[in-house]
């Protein structure tokens, strides 16, 4: 594995990890807001090893990457920074982005045609969401702006964001983690990210992802959580609304992390999805794609 560093919008240095050959077609990871790029760690290995260069990106605020010196947080930095990673590319990349990173994939697709791209995959993020999920993200994401007296208290906040999930152990969480001068613990990202940044405030993130979706030109997959928080029925059908020629994928058993979730069904989606792309194989219906249970239901 290769460490990285990506110039981003306004000069904000982008850390990443990659892998795989490096003449081989670029597969770019854009992790969720509050996320690292380790939060790709099972995917990004399974792409690699079936032949794709694969680069898994911190994004602005999160992780190794900087802070951003003016606490611009905005759509159009995040989009910003998708552009400046996908034009560093001699090769035309897909784009796999999960919630605020596929949210600013999507855009960029839309709003920057000339965009060099071969495909988008967009992990549980649609224009239209649920708003009791939105505030529950940022309630946890606010209520750990103090910090915490462990990891072992880290853990145990975690655990109770995610029952669905095995209990989160603090080794476990040990890259998530930074230890301040006063001794407390406190999560990887920018705590201006979540906070009241002056660039962040404002944004109509969903009108301007609707806007973004009709103009994007290259084969588009959705995979979303079948226990998501924030993409249920009603948003999927808005989304195909929008975007009448992308596919998508229902995931049993995952809420919004997808990819943490139910990493074997997320990852032979998107193989799937990869694998049509170098063939320029035909899409396949929803039903096609949905995993399948071993009485044949869906």
């Amino acid at each position: 594995m290769e460490s990285l560093r990506i110039t981003g919008h306004s000069g904000v240095q982008l850390a990443a990890d990659a892998l795989g050959p490096p003449d081989a077609t670029p597969v770019i990871l854009l992790p969720g807001g509050g996320q690292t790029r380790r939060a790709w760690q099972r995917t990004a290995h399974k792409l690699a090893r079936a032949g794709y260069r694969v680069i898994a990106l911190d994004l602005r605020g999160h992780g190794e990457s900087d802070w951003s010196p003016d606490g611009d947080y905005s759509l159009d930095a995040f989009v910003g920074d998708v552009v400046s990673t996908v034009r560093a590319m001699s090769i035309p990349p897909i784009l796999v982005g999960a919630s605020l990173g596929g949210l600013s994939a999507a855009v960029a697709a839309g709003e920057h045609p000339t965009l060099p791209l071969r495909g988008l995959a967009l992990v549980d993020i649609v224009p239209h969401v649920r708003a009791d999920g939105i505030e529950k993200i940022r309630s946890f994401m606010t209520a750990g702006q103090a910090g915490f007296e462990s990891p072992e208290q880290a853990a145990a906040s975690v655990t109770a964001y995610l029952p669905h999930r095995p209990p989160r152990t603090a080794r476990s969480l040990s890259a998530n983690l930074r230890q301040r001068n006063d001794g407390r613990w406190y999560w990887h990202w920018d705590p201006v990210f979540s906070g009241a940044g002056r660039h962040q405030r404002g944004n109509d993130f969903s009108a301007r992802m609707a806007a973004a979706l009709p103009a994007i030109r290259v084969p588009t997959l959705l995979v979303s959580g079948l226990r998501s928080e924030l993409v249920d029925e009603i948003g999927i059908r808005r989304f195909r609304e929008l975007m009448p020629a992308a596919e998508w994928v229902g995931v049993h058993n995952a809420a919004h992390m997808v990819a943490g979730d139910a990493n074997t069904q997320f990852s032979a989606a998107l193989l799937n999805f990869l694998a049509r792309l170098s063939e320029n194989r035909p899409a396949l219906s929803a039903s096609d794609l949905l995993p399948q249970h071993k009485d044949g239901s869906q």
